[in-house]
């Protein structure tokens, strides 16, 4: 059956003759049965990169002879969170990031390729990858692209310039040590390449659908529009108005201690603390005054407690809502009955 916590279905017996069962895999398991562990690259960026919601990972595989065999995903990266975890499962030798604006980084090299090894990487400053236009004059930049590469080892041998990469029009270059002497190896990439699964969509309310790969695409994603979300784009926040889940659960991180949540988070957290303990003690002091015979007696005396018992149970459902939503959102709880 289903290895490594795959949820395993019952197959449709008509649709599927020769299979009983398929399964659904959990993050970071690919294959039938879910035997195979996708390699889990771990990204953390430096502090002065500003990192943009919505980003582009283009995956290159370094083939003799022919183009770097080039394959991207989309990610969104939350609030305030400057890492990222990724899981891959195609060969790879080369990783670069895009955030908007074409604003590139070089985030890995891996000349030795292995499958299930974890990998850590730190994109650094120092691995931004400048347009020729701030690396060359307006002269050079005109010239004709079968002239002027011939000079892109230029960049790479000013030690002063420290660079890891660098791209024009059609080109993406990085540099490299040779025999000592840096050099640039430069492949042709597609910078408005769409992958737009050739026109035919299953996102919801304008959302663009992105898939990894241009031939045979394995994996598939939706870009929404502002104030849309979910996997296909299927659900709107422009009616959350002042919902908790619409303010708050954005800034709250999967997998992150609460000590090492933003200070938005942690600002609501003790604010809350405050009003159930206020309230807590409000509604039990309340209770107490009004639980009384003779005070009942009046139609305002019984008012008071029923106020004072309102006050409890709204205290208690606040409680259970923010503790559930704090909860959820760090992947405490990931029973999808119980959310």
């Amino acid at each position: 059956m289903c290895l490594n916590g795959g949820t395993c279905i019952p197959a449709d017996e008509y649709a599927l003759p020769h299979k009983n069962f398929y399964c659904i895999c959990p993050i970071g398991y690919i294959g039938e049965r879910c035997e195979i562990a996708e390699k889990k690259i771990h990204i953390l960026f430096e502090k002065n990169i500003i990192i943009s919601q919505v980003i582009f990972i283009h995956f290159l595989e370094i083939i003799k002879e022919m183009n770097p065999r080039r394959s991207t995903i989309l990610k969104t990266v939350p609030i305030q969170q400057d890492f990222l975890t990724i899981y891959w499962h195609l060969p790879f030798h080369l990783i670069f990031i895009e955030f908007k604006n074409k604003n590139y980084y070089l985030a890995a090299i891996e000349r030795t390729y292995k499958q299930s090894a974890t990998y850590f990487t730190t994109v650094k400053s120092s691995d931004h990858c400048p347009n020729i236009n701030q690396l060359f004059n307006k002269t050079f930049v005109q010239m004709h692209i079968i002239r002027r590469i011939k000079y892109y080892h230029l960049p790479c041998q000013q030690h002063s310039l420290n660079l890891s990469c660098f791209y024009d029009d059609f080109y993406l270059c990085f540099c490299y040590n040779f025999k000592k002497q840096r050099l640039a190896n430069c492949f042709e990439f597609n910078h408005n390449m769409t992958f737009d699964c050739f026109s035919e969509s299953v996102c919801e309310n304008g959302g663009q659908r992105f898939q990894d790969s241009p031939i045979c695409p394995q994996r598939s994603s939706c870009i929404c529009q502002p104030c849309f979300y979910g996997i296909r784009c299927q659900f709107s926040s422009d009616k959350f108005g002042f919902s908790l889940d619409g303010i708050l659960g954005y800034y709250i991180q999967p997998n992150i201690n609460v000590v090492h949540q933003s200070s938005m988070v942690k600002i609501s957290l003790t604010l809350t603390i405050v009003f159930i303990t206020i309230g807590y003690i409000n509604g039990i002091l309340s209770f107490i005054t009004f639980n009384n015979k003779k005070i009942c007696e009046v139609g305002c005396g019984l008012y008071l407690l029923t106020s004072s018992i309102t006050t409890l149970l709204t205290t208690t459902m606040f409680g259970l809502k923010f503790s559930i939503l704090l909860l959820g959102q760090m992947k405490i709880i990931t029973n999808r009955l119980f959310l």
